[in-house]
């Protein structure tokens, strides 16, 4: 019975899915992400079907499902992808036949495929697997042998996503979520791709047993990477500006132990420097510096502690379908939850001691009135590293910070990234690829005369 407490501590790194837990959907390489919460209730809709995700509990992370049609009703199975030792004897025997194939002779007048839909819904009702459909559909086809060995290929490829679509699961890490987020809605994590948020953290010198002091507002990824770096050692602080915590609904998805969660904690930027100076003087809170076209909108639209978040290249946004139908038939399985408010003894901590490091995510702040707030609240030393859109907000902060000689090392980082398709004679870069991935300030901490 406990191996289905997600509160054990020991989850946390088990390779196994288990009841109650956060998981991410692949589906056929990439065409949907899914982000979905497992339970005896909780569902999966592919295309026009609808199946249980009750056969993903208790599966290792990185298992493959195909969907099959069933007589009854549509089921996940486990799918055991094949051995590249098929692929060997195509190479030496069918290479000299491509030299000499090519696609000119055919016309696509859509009559080369004998099977009419009404044969393939018959063979559903019958029972017939995705693959046996896929394979019928390729021994009808009659220009299938004449096509070049990579429209074979391709034309399989369709058919089998088509009839037998594939799901990969994958466990939610820094990396894949965001991997999903950036891919479908970037406009959520602030347009933070995933090289220059790997650089992130290592200008910000993430490491175990840091104390780490945290802006972060792009939903909760850069806390839930901060934390999961840490690994339950050290602490991590997100602080905020006013009354009102920015949107964390992103952390939940790392499925952290308690451990994790109890050293994820808020305070406000307020109490942090009212706590350093030792006195009640209030801190001006800079809130004109918010640029939100409309805040209560976009509030709105972050706050979904509460609701599932699907990723869907059919419409291209983050599907939001509720969270309590998914898991309401498994209430004890409740996921520990981040982000309490940080006792006074933390906070007398960090002002003894100071943050060990500082990494800012907040496009809709300006850069320099954050950073001069929260530089003295660092140790001496202490390395900080900033992420914007756009380039000129960091221009401006790191020649205040030249001007006022609170930091050394500054420099300003733009990652590059670009991916490459790698298939015998037809390897080249994807054609399509975002033109940017941010800009990343950092710098290290001095000590001056006003410190």
């Amino acid at each position: 019975m406990s191996e289905n407490k997600p509160q054990s501590d020991t989850i946390q790194n088990r390779s196994v899915t288990w009841e109650g837990c956060n998981v991410l959907l692949d589906i056929n390489d990439g065409d949907r992400l899914v982000f979905a919460r497992l339970s005896a209730g909780s569902t999966l809709k592919i295309g026009n079907k609808t199946c249980s995700l009750q056969p993903l509990i208790g599966c290792p992370f990185g298992s493959r499902f195909q969907l099959e049609s069933g007589k009854e009703r549509p089921y996940l199975s486990r799918f055991i992808p094949p051995t590249e030792e098929n692929n060997v004897e195509d190479e030496g025997g069918c290479r000299l036949q491509e030299e000499s194939r090519d696609n000119r002779a055919i016309i696509d007048n859509n009559q080369a495929q004998s099977l009419t839909g009404e044969d393939i819904d018959a063979m559903r009702r019958q029972g017939t697997t995705g693959n046996e459909i896929v394979e019928a559909l390729i021994a009808n086809s009659s220009t299938f042998e004449k096509k070049t060995q990579f429209s074979q290929e391709k034309y399989r490829l369709k058919k089998q996503k088509k009839y037998a679509p594939r799901v990969l699961l994958r466990r939610p890490s820094a990396r894949s979520i965001c991997e999903a987020y950036f891919k479908k809605y970037p406009a959520r994590i602030g347009f933070l791709r995933l090289d220059a948020f790997s650089l992130l953290l290592s200008m910000a010198n993430i490491t175990a047993n840091s104390d780490v002091l945290v802006v972060d507002m792009v939903g909760g990824l850069l806390t839930g990477a901060v934390a999961e770096r840490l690994g339950g050692t050290g602490s991590v602080c997100n602080t905020y500006i006013g009354g009102t915590p920015y949107p964390m609904e992103i952390i939940r998805m790392f499925n952290f132990s308690n451990e994790i969660c109890k050293r994820t904690l808020l305070c406000s930027l307020n109490d942090l420097c009212l706590a350093q100076n030792g006195s009640g003087q209030q801190v001006n809170q800079h809130e004109d510096v918010c640029t939100v076209e409309s805040q209560s909108n976009e509030e709105t639209s972050l706050s979904v502690s509460t609701e599932e978040v699907h990723l869907s290249s059919e419409n291209g946004v983050a599907d939001l379908v509720p969270e309590n139908k998914l898991s309401r038939a498994s209430k004890t399985c409740k996921a520990p939850k981040a982000g309490d408010k940080a006792p006074k003894e933390a906070i007398q901590l960090w002002k003894e001691n100071g943050f060990s490091s500082l990494i800012i995510a907040a496009p809709e702040k300006d850069a320099w009135s954050l950073v001069k707030e929260l530089l003295p609240l660092l140790s001496y030393s202490a390395p900080f590293a900033i992420y914007h859109q756009y380039l000129q907000p960091l221009a401006t902060c790191m020649h205040n910070l030249q001007l006022e000689k609170m930091a050394i090392g500054l420099q300003i980082s733009e990652p590059w990234l670009r991916e490459y398709q790698v298939l015998p004679s037809r390897t080249h870069p994807c054609m399509q690829m975002s033109g940017s991935g941010g800009y990343i300030l950092s710098g290290t901490r001095t000590c001056t005369s006003q410190s």
